[in-house]
């Protein structure tokens, strides 16, 4: 039997969420307590607070979720960032500031998201890497409480938790804005779950459409609900006429498209089932009702359709409004940077779609690898960035060139593109003709997205100051353009180090209590092995159904990153009506090849260890 491990006590710059008060273990006393390690900028994190949703609400007697914000961005060391992105997120448990990553250390945490599991008693029972753990929580929740009750130190009643105040603004984190036929400006505003019409002012409110609560309701304006929207497209004229909406919505949260009807503001579901996806790549066509989507993030008409930013699966997606269909587009669902023809590209939250004025060019805003890629005759490009661990505010040469987290791009009429460059504040410009990068505006509060008028001007969705903001004129021209040399920034992942030679690679799966794999549609496990650069491997790259694999490793190649996805098919054990599930984790690990190193990876697939 090994030893019960004390939980570290919660230390850090401040908390949020608690009415202005420091909590220690000791308060947490009787009390299940879920730790949450998270940033802000992964896509997984926020899947991870929407999944923990139903379990604070169905076991909030007894358990204490407390968020510990550990950042990969500059950014998101900024505790006013981190306050914003609280409020944005909904995020209603107390939130602990770990810049330093201190707590990050001491929970020995690996990877964005990790959850670890604290007892009533202080001592860590369980750790979970990455997302889909909700299932696997709620049974553990249950054990820990009849144990407890049983021993008598589990105390129920309230938690630590303080809502914070409502603040009085039209907008509350806007995302993404259209400009609409009549001048007026149509706008989701996230934090509000609903789309804001707005005058061409851009400040008054002509009607809401959606009712304000988080939902996933259709039906009129004032009834239809929304869960965190943020892209929007408005469908040429023709498609609109079949479709019998004008307006599509990316509703990120639910998984969802739904289609908008402007005239009186009518809202459909038309693609998604309000499940997130986890499932296998094709290149099939499906049915769009029928098919699970991931955190669609913003949207654009190009190549005749609707195509779809999704973020939580490092794609890009497809949706014909006319035929009813959607399907993959581009993209492996591998979270790294690496262009080629479509079906083999990698991305990293892919989270803002700008076409062209000629419509050859899907211009698109990569979040997690700040960069800024492109679409152009079934291949992928990228024009600005350099991977997922390289960010900053420099100017120059596209090749030199940083950027931290863009979420908006927008093609202007000479072919060049404005970037909305969310984590330093700024409008960036990049120029295909002499290749380079120039900043336009700075001092911005998140810029999310950004419109260009009819007559020239440009409005920035200002997330974080809640509000549209119009750009200096002559913002766009070369003198209004500046050159900044800013800080370099990279993350820094302590490698894996590894021999050269045979290498054994072995994902360990472990089914959550009462489940058992699944084989009832063929094999129950599925791992796809990649490395970065690609010479890393000799051998051992490619897709199979055992979750162990033997590796060679090219001792020429000094390191680089393993790309990694394994799934598992379970279903419930020893019931009449099983339930059926799917778990899925991505790594990028990065390796130094060392002579006599391991010869062994393993990896946690379900992250469970109690």
């Amino acid at each position: 039997m090994s030893a019960r491990v004390r939980a570290p006590e919660l230390r850090g710059r401040g908390w949020l969420n608690t009415g202005g008060r420091d909590l220690r273990l000791s308060d947490l006393r009787g009390k299940i307590v879920v730790a949450d390690f998270w940033t802000f900028c992964c896509i997984n994190c926020l899947h991870v607070l929407d999944e923990l949703r139903p379990l604070e609400e169905k076991y909030g007697d007894v358990l204490v979720v407390i968020g510990v914000h550990s950042p990969k961005f500059e950014h998101e060391k900024d505790p006013d960032a981190l306050a914003a992105a609280v409020e944005r997120y909904g995020v209603h448990h107390p939130v602990l500031d770990d810049p330093e990553l201190d707590m990050w250390q001491q929970y020995a945490a690996r990877a964005w998201p990790t959850l670890s599991v604290i007892d009533p008693e202080g001592y860590v029972v369980a750790t979970m890497a990455g997302e889909g753990h909700a299932e696997g929580l709620a049974r553990l929740i249950d054990d820990l409480i009849a144990t407890h009750e049983a021993k008598g130190t589990l105390h129920r009643g309230d938690g630590p938790y303080v809502p914070p105040a409502e603040p009085e603004t039209t907008l509350r984190f806007p995302g993404k804005a259209v400009l609409l036929e009549n001048g007026n400006l149509l706008v989701s505003d996230s934090a509000r779950h609903s789309l804001a019409e707005l005058a061409p002012d851009g400040e008054t409110l002509v009607r809401r459409i959606g009712a304000g609560t988080r939902g996933r309701a259709d039906g009129p304006a004032g009834a239809a609900t929304f869960s965190e929207p943020q892209g929007l497209c408005l469908l040429p004229a023709h498609a609109a006429e079949v479709a019998g909406y004008d307006l599509v919505v990316a509703d990120t949260v639910n998984h969802l498209l739904r289609g908008v009807r402007l005239a009186d503001g009518e809202v459909v579901t038309v693609a998604g089932t309000g499940r997130q996806w986890r499932s296998t790549v094709d290149d099939h066509a499906h049915d769009a009702l029928s098919i699970d989507l991931s955190s669609p993030w913003d949207l654009a008409w190009y190549d005749d359709r609707v195509i779809i930013a999704m973020a939580g699966i490092h794609q890009l997606w497809w949706f014909d409004p006319v035929k009813r269909t959607a399907g993959m587009y581009a993209g492996t669902t591998v979270e790294a940077l690496r262009d080629g023809p479509l079906a083999e590209a990698w991305m990293a939250q892919p989270s803002g779609l700008s076409v062209s004025a000629d419509g050859a060019r899907l211009w698109i805003a990569d979040s997690e690898t700040s960069a800024i890629r492109y679409v152009e005759n079934d291949v992928m490009g990228t024009a600005v960035g350099q991977g997922l661990f390289d960010f900053g505010h420099v100017d120059g040469p596209a090749s030199s060139a940083l950027l931290q987290h863009p979420l908006g791009v927008c093609a202007l009429p000479d072919g060049s593109v404005l970037i909305a460059d969310t984590y330093n504040g700024a409008v960036r410009r990049y120029d295909p003709e002499d290749d380079r990068v120039s900043t336009v505006a700075d001092g911005l509060a998140e810029p999310s997205d950004l419109v260009l008028t009819p007559a020239g001007e440009v409005l920035v969705v200002e997330s974080a100051a809640h509000r549209l903001t119009r750009l200096a004129p002559g913002a766009l021209s070369a003198a209004g353009a500046s050159t900044v040399d800013g800080p370099r920034h990279r993350t820094e992942r302590k490698p894996t180090d590894l021999a050269a030679g045979e290498v054994t690679l072995d994902v360990v799966f472990t089914p959550a209590p009462g489940q058992k794999l699944d084989e009832t549609y063929g094999p129950s496990t599925r791992l796809v092995v990649s490395a970065s650069p690609p010479e890393l491997l000799l051998e051992g790259a490619g897709t199979g159904t055992e979750l162990s694999r033997r590796l060679v490793v090219n001792g020429d190649v000094a390191g680089g990153v393993l790309q990694v996805t394994a799934q598992a098919a379970t279903c419930d054990a020893d019931v009449e009506h099983a339930a059926c599930h799917l778990t899925r984790q991505d790594w990028g690990v990065p390796v130094r090849v060392v002579d006599g190193a391991a010869a062994r990876l393993p990896l946690v697939l379900r992250g469970l260890d109690a």
